[in-house]
């Protein structure tokens, strides 16, 4: 590791020199080797070592120290200035110090900004979300005054050019300094920067330009959206400052449950209960499905030995698969889950008819551990296995 340069050497002063001329140096050097001024490579190293160097000269007493003892007595200073490190130093940070915000901070607030977005949340049902519907929304946002026209002033009147900064929206601070008198910019504290001043306000928003509205808005959802879904509309937000662009209204969507249905990422999930019997045959049983016209019914076949978890794949029976973008790749299936009930009380005949049943069957077993049961299987199933 290369030892350490004098920080004499570095600012370019000699020992005796005064406070004053050490700020000069470093005012000069900070700017020559800033790395957003300097693109040169090393610039940024040459920026820190002269930071490090003047949070100790600029200190009488750590300067003292450093006169006696070194670079060891100060080695624990932090090394940067007193800007709190490098990655925090901008280039406007510098002009900040030393010239009272030239070169950015107070011009910005007088240029045109955006408008705030706004957020809505809309509940919409199980089958809204699956295939898409229109709502009607009503908002309530900031907009320009319609009587004056955004002027601020009572219709038949105008504003008048503000005299404490001569229409220009800015006006110039003398600021004392470290390094003597600056000049500072700063926006207009009376029109705030519009240039502008208001002698008869407007009765409708009493000089503010702006009232709170209610509005109306016809909003289309999108088939495949889901809960926790963020649809923006573009501009229906509150109205930009100064001529900037007006902002965007979120609408954020909550997808109330079904009475049945269920949803897993494009798929549907619907439960279905069989008795033991039409597990064993198999069985022909009528069950919903949800369409763009709205609950209907088809046949679904369930096959012999059918067991608790099994799943029937009904396919495209489930959700349009919706890209950012806007366009949809196709469909989800609809998942039928098989649940064999068995009976808790039977009459005298069923009883009768699953002893003898219980007879040809055989006795119960304990299965191998590598054979998958039930939960098992549907633990599986859920994870995609």
């Amino acid at each position: 590791m290369a030892a350490k340069r004098d920080y004499y050497e570095v600012l370019g002063v000699n020992r005796n020199t005064s406070q004053d001329d050490i700020k000069k140096a470093f005012r000069r050097l900070a700017r020559q080797y800033h790395p957003d001024v300097n693109k040169d490579p090393g610039a940024e190293e040459r920026f820190k070592e002269i930071n490090e160097a003047y949070e100790v000269l600029s200190n009488d007493q750590k300067r003292a120290t450093y006169d006696r003892f070194g670079h060891a007595a100060v080695s624990g200073t932090g090394g940067y200035g007193g800007f709190g490190g490098f990655d925090d130093i901008g280039i406007s940070d510098i002009f900040e110090e030393f010239f009272g915000g030239f070169g950015g901070g107070t011009r910005r607030r007088s240029a045109p900004q955006r408008g705030r977005d706004l957020e809505y949340r809309l509940t919409v049902a199980f089958e809204e979300a699956i295939f898409g519907v229109e709502r009607d929304i009503e908002i309530e946002r900031t907009e320009t005054c319609a009587a004056c026209g955004g002027s601020g002033a009572e219709p038949g009147t105008k504003p008048m050019r503000c005299t404490t900064c001569d229409g220009a929206g800015e006006v110039r601070r003398v600021q004392q300094t470290l390094l003597g008198r600056m000049v500072n910019i700063v926006t207009c504290p009376d029109c705030q920067g519009s240039g502008e001043m208001v002698g008869t306000p407007c009765r409708e928003c009493g000089g503010n330009r702006r009232v709170r509205r209610r509005r109306r808005l016809t909003v289309s959802i999108p088939a495949g959206v889901d809960h926790g879904t963020r649809i923006r509309i573009t501009g229906e937000g509150e109205p930009g400052v100064r001529g900037g662009p007006p902002g965007n209204l979120y609408i954020v969507l909550a997808v109330r449950p079904h009475t049945y249905f269920r949803r897993r990422g494009d798929d549907i999930l619907l439960e279905v209960r069989i008795n033991v019997a039409q597990a064993a045959l198999g069985h022909v049983l009528s069950i919903p499905v949800l369409t763009p016209q709205g609950e209907a019914t088809i046949e679904l076949t369930i096959p012999p030995g059918t067991q608790s978890g099994d799943v029937l794949t009904l396919e495209r029976q489930g959700v349009p698969h919706l890209r950012r973008d806007g366009t949809y790749t196709g469909y989800g299936d609809m998942q039928v889950i098989t649940h064999v009930v068995i009976p808790k009380r039977l009459s005298d005949e069923q009883a009768a008819l699953f002893s003898q049943l219980a007879e040809t069957l055989g006795e119960a077993v304990i299965p191998p551990a590598a054979e998958k049961g039930f939960f098992d299987r549907m633990l599986d199933w859920l994870s995609g296995e």
